[in-house]
């Protein structure tokens, strides 16, 4: 038991103390970012979807 004790007060004592929180700046830009990136992969699976779905009608039009 006194190990389990000891670790969660070595954890806050790291979270607390060692671990560089980010500002509130710093994680809205990321967070923008972010958006941003899932955005532009959503066009660009959406895009690559419709160019498969194009082809695969225009196959099975000529089948």
């Amino acid at each position: 038991m006194k190990k389990i004790i000891q670790y969660v007060k070595d954890s806050y004592n790291e979270l607390v103390h060692k671990v560089s929180w980010p500002t509130r700046a710093e994680l809205t830009s990321s967070a923008v970012v972010v958006m941003i990136a899932s955005f532009i992969m959503a066009l660009v699976v959406f895009g690559i979807d419709s160019v498969f779905e194009w082809a695969l009608k225009y196959f099975y039009n000529l089948v």
